[in-house]
């Protein structure tokens, strides 16, 4: 089947802006999103309905199964889903959660605490978004609970300090990913002032939405700021007696801290050290000696993911196992409560990785990119490039697939432009698609954060987008003025000032309230 080429046509972005508007319009999400596909698929197929079918049919079998076999990666996200899901409910049926919340409310104190033990975990939790997101839901949520802190703020803690965290760090699934297209970019332009580590070091210094993002998280947290629709689900959690959507497993035996600690504590050493596994696997079948960063580079983060979820699920169960503290019956309901928990996400999961599938199809990306040729000043490069990445990084929902197609096209522009704004450019893309990334509804990072939070996933969106809108409008400033000056010093300043003003205006606009 031939599809219609929408490479060069504005009437490529309608079937993600269809489902975009729809999801915050009507709230509902797997609604906003069959929308979307299917007009997709009929655009694509130029009006044939049954062509439109035949693509549809085969872009959903892909996701499971492929020509050269099955589509490993999101078989095995879905895998670690479910293995997250059950062990939360083991935790739960065990007594640990709760354990865990009553030792936190003796070492925390309030709600402060709490929110900052949440952000603060990210420190240990790094190497990969999806597992941020799920495993600090895990752990810090019977805390918050505990505080009642919303789940809708638990969802904004994690998202923003998923993906923003990772993109800074050269340890992680994302820096090594992004430092080996650097590479590349570095050779074609024979740039040799800079390694891609180097590079991409000096760059992570100029993502101003990515570190800003961060620090505004624990200013969230620290001094209670909320803004918009955040004020309204604090004030519910706060006179909520119960938790607003806890896995419905229940212990009435005392549990152990330590039968959380140590499930947790297997999840982050397994994964890691499967990823570490892998990677070497693939350098040595390359013939290169092993190193860490190259690990990260060649890792296969969804294997990775199910070993450590098995082992902390293994660990889970021999700990029980040893407390006899759980019946079979009990132990066996919880597999199937916890699998059940997952359905939610797994499903707008599904229907967002077709609605990718679309948007790939209608070349959105390539168009959209298209929109910086032509005569522009140097100077507004950066900023042009930051906006233009988080526009296709919330229409595509990746920020992954946004660094591969902008990247290279900043590097171009900067190149033949202003070679002095090559890695400002390089940084405003990526600052840019972490934008995107962070407010989209149809993002893996943002409905795993809802899903690790158990909060309702246009709850998170709608909660989150001012506070990452405050964010994004302060980041542009700054990329304006480093591309006006080309002093990331003053462009980092100036993006601090922007940020604290807007942040002081939405204080005392809530204070008037």
């Amino acid at each position: 089947m031939n599809l219609v080429d929408y490479s060069s046509s504005i009437w490529s972005v309608v079937p993600a802006l269809l489902a975009l508007l729809l999801a915050i319009i009507t709230r509902r999400v797997i609604f906003s999103l069959s929308i979307g596909i299917i007009v997709g698929a009929i655009m694509l197929a130029g009006g044939n309905v049954v062509d439109a079918f035949i693509h549809l049919k085969n872009s959903v079998f892909s996701l499971v199964y492929k020509e050269e076999g099955i589509n490993a990666n999101n078989v095995n996200i879905i895998l670690f889903l479910l293995l997250l899901g059950i062990l939360t409910a083991l935790l739960s049926i065990s007594g640990s959660n709760k354990a865990f919340a009553d030792w936190a409310q003796q070492h925390i104190k309030g709600k402060r605490g709490a929110k900052l033990m949440a952000a603060a975990l990210v420190f240990f939790t790094f190497i990969d978004d999806y597992f941020h997101s799920l495993a600090v839901g895990a752990i810090a949520r019977p805390v918050t609970d505990k505080f009642k802190v919303s789940r809708a703020k638990l969802a904004y803690i994690l998202d923003s300090t998923a993906a923003p965290m990772c993109v800074l760090m050269p340890i992680s699934s994302w820096g090594a990913y992004i430092i080996t297209l650097i590479a590349g970019l570095l050779a074609t332009y024979g740039i040799t002032g800079y390694s891609p580590l180097g590079a991409f070091m000096a760059m992570s210094a100029m993502n101003f939405y990515a570190i800003f993002s961060m620090i505004l998280v624990f200013a969230v947290a620290y001094f209670s700021i909320n803004i918009g629709s955040m004020e309204r689900f604090e004030q519910l959690a706060e006179n909520t007696s119960t938790p607003e959507d806890e896995i419905p497993v229940s212990s009435k035996e005392k549990g152990s801290v330590l039968n959380l600690i140590l499930p947790i504590i297997t999840l982050i050493i397994a994964t890691i050290s499967m990823m570490m596994y892998t990677g070497n696997q693939a350098l040595a079948a390359d013939g290169k000696p092993f190193d860490v960063l190259g690990a990260f580079e060649n890792t296969t983060v969804g294997i990775s993911l199910v070993v450590g979820g098995l082992s902390a699920l293994v660990v889970a169960t021999v700990l029980i196992v040893l407390g006899r503290k759980v019946s079979i019956n009990d132990y066996i309901k919880s597999y199937a409560i916890g699998s059940k928990s997952m359905l939610g996400a797994i499903t707008i999961l599904f229907f967002a990785w077709t609605i990718n599938g679309i948007v790939s199809d209608m070349q959105t990306g390539k168009y959209l990119s298209s929109l910086v040729a032509g005569n522009i000043n140097p100077a507004f490069l950066p900023v042009i490039l930051f906006t233009l990445g988080a526009a296709m990084a919330f229409s595509t929902g990746t920020s992954w697939g946004t660094f591969g197609i902008m990247l290279p096209i900043a590097a171009a522009m900067a190149a033949n432009a202003e070679p002095a704004l090559l890695l400002p450019c390089l940084s405003a893309v990526m600052a840019g698609a972490v934008c995107g990334d962070h407010c989209s509804p149809i993002s893996d990072t943002t409905i795993l954060s809802s899903t690790g939070a158990q909060c309702n996933h246009m709850d998170h969106v709608t909660s989150q987008l001012p506070y990452a809108i405050t964010v994004a409008v302060a980041s542009a400033v700054g990329y304006l003025v480093l591309g006006f000056t080309t002093s990331a010093l003053l462009a980092f300043a100036t993006t601090a000032a922007v940020l604290l003003v807007l942040i002081v205006v939405f204080r005392s606009k809530a204070i008037k309230a």
